[in-house]
Order: C-alpha cells, then sequence, then structure tokens
C-alpha cells in the first residue's frame, strides 16, 4: 500500500480576528489531545476547553508497522467527540496534525483520509522536524530561553523529539523512536520490568542520542521536558513534597536523582501497583517506566542536574502558529501578565495597585527586622496584584476565589510553588489568617509556611489601608520597637479623615502581630 509524503510545515493561514475561538488537534502515539481558545491581541489565547483520551494509536504498531484497526476505531471515536465539542464551543477555525504514530505506519495516510473525509478534520500527517519546531514553539513561549544553552524533550508516545538552542535559537534538532509506547512495547513488553531490560533500553538510547546529537556542546544545558512523561513525572514529584496532585505543574524542576530514584522504585512494580502512586495518571501505569528510563538517560548524558516541566506542548505550538504568535516574547514582564489577568477578571485596578505600593512600602521598612529572601518581595508584589480577582466569581468568599482562580489561571508567568504561595497570601489577605487546619497551608514545608505568614500579614495590612477602594492614603512609616510596630499612614490631601483605612488596618494586624511578637497600631499622622 502506498503511502503519501508527511505534510510539511503549512502556509501562513489568514490573520485570526480579535475574539475568534481556534482549536488544535495534536493525533499522537498514544493521546489525542484538542484545546480550544480564544484570541484577543491585548491579552493573546485564553483557553476555553480542553479534551484528552488516549487511545494508543500505536498500540501494535512496532510489531506489524500498521495501525491497528481496534486503535483506529477508539481514535476514530474520540476524533468524533472532539468534533462535537468544537461545534459546541462555536469554534471557527479547526488545525489538526497527526504525529509519530500514523507517520510511521503503513496505512497511516488511509487513516488521516478517513478521518478528512467522514469526520470534516483537516488531519495533517507531519514530519518529525516540523512537530519538534511546533513544540519548541510552546515552550519558547511559556520560558525565557535567552542567555544559555537548553535542551527541549518532548517524548510521545511513538517518538523522542531533542532541540538544542542556544539564546533562544534553535541550532540542533533530531527525533528517534523512544516515545513511550513504542519503547514499552520492544524493550520493556512484561508485566514487570526488570532492571536487565531497563539497563538494555537505557543503553539504547545512550547509543542512539550518542550518534544523533552532538553530546559534548550540549553537557550542562538546561534540559525542559514536554509530554506526559514530564507531566505524571512532575505530579508524581509534587505529591512526594507535600503538594495536592491536581496542582499544576508547568515550572516545576525535578531533579536528576529524583527521576533516578522513580525509575529504580516503579520499575519492579505491576501496571495495577502503579495504579495507586499518587499524582500518576491510571492511564499510563504501563508506560511510565519506559518515558522515565528515557528522562533518566538524557539527563545523565548531558550531565544535568535537574530538569523543569512544561505543560505546553504541541497543540499550543499549533495555536500559536495559527494567530501569527512569536515563539519567544522579547521580554515577558510577569506584572503585565498579572495586571492583564485583574483585568479579565474585571478586578479593580486602582485599588490592587495602590495596596501593591503600601504592602512594598511595609515589606521595605520592616525587611531588617523580618530578614526576608529576596525573592518575598517579588511574590508579595503578585498577591498583591492578584489578591481580589475573586470578587469576580463572588465578594462574600472571594478570597477562597482568588486562591483557586490564581492556581488555575493560565499565563502568570510563576513556576508552581510561586504560584502556590501567592495564591495563598491572597487567599489570607481577609478574614482568617493561615491556619494549620487548612489542608493547602499545612502541606507547606515549614519555610514556606513562614512565608505565608509573613507576607498575608502585611498584605493584610496594606488592603486594610484602602478599606474604602480611595487611595486616601499615599504613604505609610513604621516605627518598631521592642514592644510594638506603630504604622503611621500619611493622607494624600492634608486633613484627609483616615479613620475608616486605620480603623481597619488594625483589625487585619493579628497575623502580622503574631508575627513580629509585638503589638502592632495604626495611626494617621
Amino acid at each position: 500500500m502506498s503511502t503519501s509524503a508527511p505534510a510539511s510545515v503549512p502556509p501562513r493561514p489568514a490573520p485570526v480576528e480579535p475574539g475568534e475561538r481556534i482549536a488544535a488537534i495534536d493525533v499522537g502515539s498514544n493521546s489525542i489531545r484538542l484545546v480550544v481558545a480564544e484570541y484577543e491581541p491585548g491579552s493573546g489565547l485564553t483557553i476555553i476547553d480542553e479534551v484528552k483520551e488516549q487511545p494508543r494509536l500505536a498500540t501494535g504498531l512496532a510489531a506489524t508497522g500498521r495501525l491497528d484497526d481496534a486503535a483506529i476505531e477508539r481514535a476514530f471515536q474520540t476524533l468524533r467527540r472532539m468534533r462535537e465539542v468544537c461545534q459546541r464551543r462555536g469554534v471557527r477555525r479547526l488545525n489538526a496534525v497527526a504525529t509519530a504514530a500514523v507517520r510511521d505506519a503503513e496505512n497511516g495516510e488511509d487513516f488521516a483520509q478517513l478521518v478528512r473525509e467522514e469526520l470534516e478534520i483537516p488531519l495533517r500527517i507531519i514530519e518529525a522536524g516540523y512537530e519538534a519546531a511546533l513544540s519548541y514553539r510552546s515552550v519558547a513561549h511559556h520560558f525565557q530561553l535567552e542567555g544559555g544553552r537548553t535542551i527541549v524533550a518532548d517524548i510521545g508516545g511513538g517518538s523522542l523529539e531533542l532541540i538544542g538552542a542556544v539564546d533562544g535559537l534553535v541550532e540542533y534538532s533530531t527525533s528517534l523512536p523512544f516515545g513511550a509506547v513504542r519503547t514499552t512495547e520492544t524493550w520493556l513488553p512484561g508485566k514487570r520490568d526488570s532492571r536487565k531490560e531497563i539497563a538494555a533500553l537505557r543503553a539504547e538510547v545512550r547509543k542512539r542520542v550518542r550518534k544523533a546529537f552532538p553530546r559534548k556542546q550540549w553537557v550542562g544545558a538546561n534540559m525542559i521536558g514536554s509530554g506526559g512523561t514530564f507531566t505524571n513525572l512532575g505530579r508524581i514529584a509534587a505529591t512526594r513534597r507535600g503538594m495536592p496532585p491536581q496542582n499544576p505543574v508547568h515550572g516545576l524542576t525535578v531533579k536528576a536523582a529524583e527521576v533516578e530514584h522513580l525509575v529504580e522504585w516503579m520499575g519492579p512494580m505491576t501496571p495495577e501497583q502503579r495504579i495507586r502512586i499518587p499524582g500518576l495518571n491510571p492511564q499510563r501505569a504501563d508506560i511510565i517506566v519506559a518515558g522515565l528510563a528515557v528522562t533518566a538517560s538524557i539527563l545523565d548524558l548531558i550531565e544535568a542536574r535537574e530538569l523543569t516541566i512544561s505543560a505546553y506542548g504541541l497543540r499550543e505550538g499549533l495555536l500559536l502558529e495559527m494567530v501569527g504568535m512569536e515563539a519567544v516574547p522579547v521580554a515577558v514582564d510577569p506584572l503585565r501578565l498579572m495586571r492583564e489577568f485583574v483585568e479579565r477578571c474585571h478586578g479593580d485596578r486602582r485599588h490592587v495597585e495602590h495596596v501593591r505600593l503600601l504592602a512594598l512600602q511595609l515589606y521595605d521598612q520592616l525587611a531588617e527586622e523580618l530578614k526576608p529572601d529576596p525573592e518575598e518581595r517579588g511574590i508579595l508584589e503578585a498577591a498583591a496584584l492578584l489578591h481580589d480577582v475573586g470578587q469576580m466569581v463572588s465578594y462574600r468568599r472571594h478570597h477562597r476565589h482568588s486562591y483557586q482562580l490564581i492556581m488555575h489561571a493560565e499565563r502568570l508567568n510563576l513556576d508552581p510553588r510561586q504560584r502556590n504561595l501567592v495564591a495563598l497570601i491572597s487567599r489570607y489577605h481577609r478574614r482568617q489568617g493561615p491556619r494549620r487546619k487548612h489542608e493547602e497551608f499545612a502541606n507547606l514545608h515549614s519555610d514556606d509556611q513562614a512565608i505565608v505568614r509573613r507576607l498575608s500579614g502585611i498584605l493584610r495590612v496594606a488592603d486594610g489601608l484602602d478599606r474604602g477602594h480611595t487611595a486616601t492614603v499615599e504613604s505609610v512609616v513604621t516605627d518598631l520597637s521592642n514592644s510594638r510596630l506603630i504604622v503611621t499612614a500619611i493622607p494624600r490631601l492634608a486633613g484627609a479623615d483616615l479613620a475608616l483605612e486605620c480603623w481597619s488596618a488594625d483589625q487585619k494586624s493579628d497575623v502580622l502581630e503574631k508575627v513580629l511578637g509585638r503589638q502592632v497600631l495604626v495611626r494617621t499622622s
């Protein structure tokens, strides 16, 4: 049976209109993923819906060279459901691509043609180089890659893509047959993965990567991992550190030693035993060890101490291509992204900006006593800007809604730990302060609990000083003694009545009092 050549990079599409809904489908060897987004020139892409299913299209491909009939049927039904989601969501443009499994199968083009004709989904089979470029575009959009060497590793079901970039510019790219499904079927076909089988797989990975990739140029490079293997690795690592498994893992850093430990620990388990591992998607229980073994081998080859998880992949690259956005923002200002999020949540920008200024004044004046880590100033600044976003849902419990919105917001340019801290500090800006009975707070390391106490204490007072959302308090001056802290509010206009602001700040000073071990008094000049 003849197969047509894989599709190359398509011509640049017509510009996407503001507010237009677009969608991308990634037909991979293990998973098929749909993402629906809305585009606005000011804020970029906003995710509207996501659907992921795992029909295992690559099942049996390594042995037969063909897509299995049952796998084709599973994939076809998945795509049918995704088409219905697109219709319900009002999608006007759909971009769909198929990668390694369909690309390598003898009957791959027949499958793609069936999808195009019966489902009217414009599915293209793309080359490995284009697949790597889309994955890199997505990673580069979400990470600052300038100023060093970076290797992006994308482990799919059928292939491993390795992209090497220097100062954000791609210098090398290769594709190797080490996807999680294919590698499992070829190298780890049993119920348990013996040390001997894993060692043989790792030796083959090292051999093939050495031959295809100029290793010496990339020793010590930063590594970013994209794909299901890496997001599952991130969730497992996060839960082992006490973080809730549902927390976003984008930007999470995992040590190479952790990966090695997981390979050694999980290898001898059966898939049924692995299913019980917190953080692991049960549908990946049979293929996770293969993906982790490949990951560990790459880290070892380039002598990297850690890797960073990207929760974004090829489908986001497709969306970015559709809207014509550059792969690498020249300078991503995290505060700008947060302000855009506040606008999308219909927040009171004047209030949060003023609370930000007052909070930073308090922080700077108390720094000698609190002795915070330098990163805490940025965390406080982010929390001050975002603390009220929950009012979009309701005022009465907006501090709790703020926590949820921050934890699940797109494009805040915060790593998972920072996001969790910012969300908790925002959650504690009103009502009760940090409590050990709150699971999210109790799960933090003691050092991070101290950060939440310090910064929420400051934020509560700063928020109280703008109780009326009028920016009446221009600045604050502090006087710290052995027994108390006096916060003097300076009015913007001479003679202004600050009774409400001082009362409110005084009422919310309880957390700061505990942090300082001193009475806090708030008064006007």
